[in-house]
């Protein structure tokens, strides 16, 4: 069975930034299509949901704008103020559609940039230079200019000779907004002294870290090394400071994450015991230790709990516990506000029946999956919470990815 053009009415936009259409076989998803317009496109072959890709814009929507072609953006062809609605709707749709929720969502709160956001990447290494990994089936594409991360990561890109990197087949960068200080790792298989001469290369083209990871199946997993210089530098988020590595997990997008994390604490308000699961470094967590006597933020990566006790001690917040353990075992008596930023897949249910036997009044919800925050906030309303404010935030101009952050009480 060979691919189809169709022509497509297109209805409105759905999760993954698709436009829906439908003909007389039914739903089609089409991706590079806005709500309004009518496309060519070109349909997959193949089971379940027909999707396909935007060839030919015959009525184009006013929100449409000239977007560069990047597998990493799959909304850069939407105005910023039309990407912003694009994304509450997404995030009402959910309530809607999974939580069987009517609620209102406010409007989403947008990046203080639009572009040259991101303060990480990750490219592969090619014969033809730095490439990009999300490539959906298609041979690496060639980087160049990437108008999505910091200035400061572009200008260490503009140095570099691929070649020089050998035998790295990926290389990861991590800036600061707060400094101006890049960090890299090199990923590849064999002893540090193999990599010194790409090393060497990277500081001479402007980091001032690198590190060296090997390959593994999970991200990072089979552990990194430092090579040389510094291997993480400091970053701003809302009201405190954060060690950002190469290769440790932190928000790609400080300003922003900042502006949902003073969010955050502002819906967690004040008491005596406050509990930050998956916390981190404890972004989200320090921010409530002015309000609340006691704050423990518990993570599974020792990594990141490593850099938040020593930023904790450095600003002198004493008040504010790591602990080691999994969210779905947890288990702590006297809480009044429980803040939860889980992995795209939500809360696993060992962690929801936790929330629901604690003592906890209040659930700070921050979530990077509207589709899994609402398959849990549906959850906690059935069994008695009620749901407060709700608000996107948009972490990921120029893509189809929005947060949530939402408050429920009983």
């Amino acid at each position: 069975m060979s691919d189809a053009l169709l022509t497509l009415e297109i209805e409105k936009l759905v999760a993954g930034g698709l436009g829906l259409s439908r003909d007389e076989s039914g739903v089609v998803l089409v991706r590079g299509a806005l709500p309004g317009e009518r496309v060519e496109a070109e349909i997959r072959a193949g089971r379940g949901v027909r999707q396909g890709v935007t060839r030919r814009v015959l009525t184009p929507s006013p929100d449409r704008v000239e977007a560069p072609d990047l597998p990493t953006v799959d909304l850069a062809h939407a105005s910023y103020p039309a990407q912003l609605r694009y994304k509450r709707g997404f995030v009402e749709e959910a309530l809607t559609r999974i939580a069987k929720l009517r609620h209102e969502v406010g409007e989403t709160v947008a990046s203080p940039h639009e572009w040259r956001y991101r303060n990480t990447a990750q490219y592969l290494v090619t014969p033809g230079g730095l490439a990009y990994r999300e490539r959906r089936g298609r041979d690496p594409q060639p980087v160049g200019q990437d108008p999505l991360v910091m200035e400061a990561i572009q200008a260490v890109m503009d140095r570099i000779d691929p070649e020089q990197l050998d035998p790295a087949t990926e290389v990861a960068f991590r800036a600061s907004r707060l400094t101006g200080e890049v960090v890299a790792a090199l990923i590849g298989a064999g002893e540090p002294r193999v990599f010194l001469r790409a090393s060497d290369h990277l500081m001479d083209a402007g980091v001032v870290g690198v590190s060296l990871a090997e390959p593994a199946g999970r991200r990072f997993g089979a552990g990194v090394r430092l090579i040389a210089g510094e291997s993480e530098v400091q970053e701003q988020f809302g009201r405190v400071q954060v060690s950002v590595t190469a290769t440790g997990f932190a928000q790609v997008n400080p300003e922003a994450a900042g502006l949902a994390y003073l969010r955050a604490a502002e819906l967690a308000g004040e008491g005596t015991h406050a509990v930050d699961l998956y916390g981190g470094s404890g972004a989200i967590g320090r921010h409530l230790s002015p309000r609340f006597n006691r704050v423990t933020v518990l993570d599974s990566a020792p990594e990141a709990l490593a850099r938040g006790r020593q930023a904790a001690a450095l600003s002198g917040e004493r008040n504010v516990t790591y602990r080691s353990g999994d969210a779905a075992r947890f288990s702590e008596i006297g809480v009044d506000v429980i803040v939860v930023d889980p992995p795209r897949a939500g809360l696993e249910p060992e962690a929801r029946e936790h929330i629901q036997a604690s003592t906890a009044d209040r659930l700070v919800y921050v979530s990077c999956d509207p589709a899994t925050w609402a398959r849990d906030v549906g959850g906690f309303v059935q069994r008695g919470w009620k749901l407060g404010s709700v608000t996107p935030h948009d972490f990921y101009p120029q893509t189809s990815h929005v947060e949530v952050v939402s408050v429920l009480d009983r």
